[in-house]
């Protein structure tokens, strides 16, 4: 069931499968935790319950998200309650399948070619990756023909829907043969794995405290994880507009309100392009360089520039009328 104008809606009416993944992963984060604090064995140089702690918060947060965006669908409501369905299930069974490969196998699971079993769950997890990455596009497609009464958060769910697909997209770049893995196959041999999320370093290296970026190469991770939660990042922009705009007239009509989500939108689409050069040409995001210093000023200047041209004409109407 949809919300009927009002975007705080129970949480009856969420998408009860997505809910209900939320759920699970509450409990996966608590037996993380658990398992953080008891169980000292590692896995790649890091703890072997810190990855399914990482995703069940993300997944869980994205899931929440997902079940509430669903609440706006109205035109193509049923094949909207299908696409949160099969993203749930796709989802869920690679979240799983984490805790198989990693906690009782005590095998990695990304990019693992060791043995056929290893192969097997790669190719599930894999193909539930792509479901998901298909679902979030298809609910994209479904935004472009729903109407909110709050055109800024109209424009809020689809550029931070548009953002996820993208976020998820970036995941593909992982898949390409890190150095050693390289040199094994220029030997004519098979390495035990193929693709790595660190680019010009191997997996496993320095990284920071809990999130495991490398502080010494390239990471794919850091694009991937902003692009995902930009689903979160663009909504929550739009109802702060909506809060300050009680105490800043400037912001009161929804018009203003919607093109400064359009210019955080590309702000947060350029700093996904920025942050996914940066780590191709091999970049430690601890370490960036002149150029990509750069580049982070010149769009934090684009996007003030663009924000002040928009809110300069409300202000100005607004001095007139005292």
């Amino acid at each position: 069931m949809a919300d009927k104008g009002n975007p705080l809606v129970t949480l009856r009416s969420w998408h009860r499968p997505l809910v209900v993944l939320a759920g699970v992963m509450g409990v996966l984060c608590a037996a993380s935790l658990l398992g953080l604090l008891v169980d000292d064995r590692t896995l790649v140089n890091a703890p072997i319950w810190l990855k399914p702690f990482k995703f069940s918060i993300s997944v869980g947060t994205y899931a929440l998200t997902l079940a509430w965006l669903l609440t706006h669908v109205r035109r193509g409501r049923r094949a909207g309650w299908w696409f949160g369905t099969v993203f749930a299930a796709g989802i869920g069974v690679d979240v799983g399948l984490i805790v198989v490969q990693m906690i009782f196998r005590d095998h990695t699971l990304h990019f693992n070619k060791t043995t056929p079993a290893d192969v097997a769950i790669n190719n599930v997890v894999a193909g539930g990756a792509y479901a998901a990455w298909l679902m979030t596009a298809a609910v994209v497609v479904l935004l472009l023909f729903q109407r909110l009464p709050d055109r800024a958060l109209t424009s809020a769910l689809r550029w931070g829907t548009g953002l996820a697909l993208a976020g998820m997209g970036v995941a593909m770049l992982m898949f390409s043969p890190s150095p050693a893995q390289q040199a094994v196959l220029d030997a004519g041999g098979k390495p035990a794995t193929f693709g790595a999320h660190s680019v010009g370093v191997e997996d496993g290296g320095p990284g920071l405290p809990v999130l495991g970026w490398s502080t010494v190469g390239g990471d794919l991770r850091i694009p991937h994880f902003v692009g995902i939660h930009g689903l979160q990042v663009l909504p929550l922009v739009a109802f702060g507009l909506l809060l300050l705009a009680r105490r800043n007239p400037a912001l009161a009509s929804d018009v203003v309100r919607r093109r400064l989500v359009r210019i955080t939108g590309a702000g947060y689409a350029g700093l996904l392009v920025l942050l996914t050069w940066q780590a191709q040409r091999g970049q430690s995001i601890v370490h960036p360089d002149f150029t990509t210093l750069t580049a982070a000023a010149v769009l934090v200047g684009a996007v003030a520039v663009a924000a002040a041209v928009v809110l300069r004409p409300s202000a100005e109407i607004l001095r007139s009328t005292r």
